[in-house]
């Protein structure tokens, strides 16, 4: 059902890179390219995950209460994938851990404040 989330970001270059690095993690690779959005996915027709410019030209800006959750195959890839991030520049928002229910998640803030959640349920 989603085709793709965006998040905005006042340093294109900089957002590129970080997110060449974390989701290469995940399997996903840069799938659409355009002057002011990138897109990552893991299939040509899967969900992805797009960054651009914001269309109005004013500052992008991180919605509080709002978060991307990315799923993971293990615990072991959502700890490598939470480590990737903070080595590339993100911020903690909850270290990688069983979250209760058979939940295991990380949190992160990208470099422009954008809340990524990695998870596996079971």
């Amino acid at each position: 059902m989603i085709g793709y989330v965006t998040l905005g970001t006042n340093d294109f270059e900089r957002a590129k890179t970080f997110y060449d690095a974390v989701l290469s993690e995940l399997g996903a690779k840069r799938t659409q390219t355009f002057e002011n959005m990138q897109l990552w996915g893991t299939a040509a027709r899967g969900p992805m995950l797009a960054l651009c410019r914001p269309y109005d030209g004013k500052k992008a800006s991180a919605g509080n209460g709002t978060m991307v959750a990315l799923s993971a195959d293990s615990h072991a890839l959502i700890d490598k994938v939470y480590a990737k991030a903070m080595a590339n520049g993100a911020t903690d928002e909850g270290a990688p851990g069983d979250r209760g229910g058979g939940f295991y998640g990380a949190y992160f803030r990208d470099p422009d404040g954008n809340k990524i959640c990695l998870f596996k349920i079971g």
